[in-house]
């Protein structure tokens, strides 16, 4: 038990899907894991353990923004001993070619700043995800017919940005999408020989303005929960 984290020793598996929003982590619980169990629920942050396909998997909200995902993330890692931990969550298209409902696999993470910044000092660090993990999700969404795309994206650290120069930039160096909180999960998982990946679907697009139906959303982010899963289990 931690500061956040309310369960107990074992109760966390060493494989934790994390989407931002608690009610989000209920929903994948129940709808892809049996034998589920709510483990916590401090300060509103849901986290629930159960099995997939007889593997363990705990589904835990991070919160919104790198700075609430870092508290998660440590104390996953530092006193439940994650080993794997995959971001599923929404994020803003920002190429012409990615459209609503797609899914995007993060191979790197740009940003401005996180809460790793500051250890850094002048490096700029290149946050990415495991090999692995990205070679088993890109398969598991061949299989599926999925529309995926691969490379960068974008971690802000604000939702209502006002910089549409930086946003200019981003599309014209190719970043698929945004979104806010990848960057630092990649840098945790680096710092503590982890394995991490984000796997995002596309709800809304910054060049657009498009966004999509919240009664779609459910059917949509499915697909994305369940390469998720068929990635942290890949064979080796």
């Amino acid at each position: 038990m931690t500061i956040h984290i309310g369960a107990k020793k074992g109760e966390i598996a060493e494989t934790v899907l994390m989407p931002g929003d608690p009610y989000r982590a209920r929903w994948a619980a129940e709808t892809f894991l049996e034998d589920v169990e709510l483990v916590h629920e401090v300060r509103g942050m849901l986290g629930f353990t159960g099995t997939w396909r007889g593997n363990r998997v705990t589904i835990q909200g991070s919160g919104m923004g790198m700075p609430s995902l870092s508290i998660y993330v440590n104390e996953l890692i530092s006193q439940f001993d994650a080993q794997t931990l995959i971001r599923i969550g929404s994020c803003g298209g920002m190429q012409k070619h990615v459209d609503i409902r797609d899914v995007i696999i993060a191979m790197t993470a740009s940003t401005i700043t996180s809460p790793s910044s500051s250890i850094f000092k002048e490096f700029n660090y290149a946050p990415c995800a495991d090999w692995s993990l990205l070679n088993a999700a890109v398969k598991a969404s061949q299989s599926k017919g999925s529309t995926t795309h691969v490379g960068g994206i974008y971690s802000s650290d604000v939702f209502y940005g006002e910089r549409p120069d930086l946003d200019e930039q981003m599309v014209r160096h190719g970043i698929l999408g945004v979104e806010m909180e990848a960057a630092e999960l990649y840098t945790l998982a680096a710092r503590h020989n982890r394995r991490a990946l984000a796997v995002l679907t596309v709800s809304d697009h910054l060049l657009t303005g498009e966004a999509l139906p919240s009664e779609d959303r459910e059917r949509t982010f499915g697909e994305m929960v369940e390469i998720a899963l068929e990635a942290a289990f890949a064979p080796a």
